[in-house]
């Protein structure tokens, strides 16, 4: 009976165990990552995303030149082009982060660097989840401030990841428990 029942089932076994087996808690599946192999990974992704900018950003910065008479700053201030800039950098950083840690559970840099992003449940994080843990780079945005609002974001993150017995950032407890761990 019980073999029958897997073929009307396609198979699959509906035990306990099967889905127990299946789901790991956070605890079992590596060791957490330290402050420095994050940093790294995150170095890697922010190079590689510095040439996807440089190749979105010099048609905005044309377009604010000839579209504006009182001159364009693409260093800060509240210009158009300056805050076309910050939404698009901003766009492009939580969308790619957001994206391969909730389909992969790493991006390129941490593929380098042997880690992955874990949700709360252990699994990829969901793409809400994800991009909850990358939030802060929206703090680009704000004109002026916005760049240092980042920095000390990321300041903070660091700190709070080098002081966690987990190794869990802020950001990493802002999305629910989200954790990094070494995988290679």
């Amino acid at each position: 009976m019980r073999r029958g029942s897997q073929v009307e089932n396609k198979g699959v076994d509906l035990t306990d165990n099967a889905h127990e087996q299946d789901q790991q808690p956070m605890d079992d599946v590596g060791e957490s990552a330290d402050l420095m192999p994050r940093f790294l990974a995150r170095l890697i992704d922010s190079i590689i995303l510095s040439f996807v900018m440089f190749g979105l950003i010099i048609p905005i910065i044309f377009v604010a030149i000839l579209g504006t008479s009182g001159g364009f700053n693409p260093f800060g201030g509240f210009g158009l082009g300056s805050i076309m800039i910050s939404l698009v950098a901003a766009a492009i950083y939580i969308g790619y982060f957001a994206f391969m840690e909730s389909s992969r559970g790493q991006t390129l840099g941490k593929m380098v660097m042997k880690l992955k992003t874990l949700g709360p449940d252990g699994q990829n994080p969901s793409m809400e989840v994800a991009a909850k843990r990358n939030a802060f780079y929206a703090l680009s945005i704000i004109p002026i401030i916005g760049g240092l609002a980042q920095l000390a974001a990321v300041l903070y993150i660091a700190y709070t990841i080098n002081q966690s017995s987990t190794h869990q950032g802020w950001h990493d407890e802002f999305a629910g428990g989200t954790k990094v761990v070494k995988i290679g």
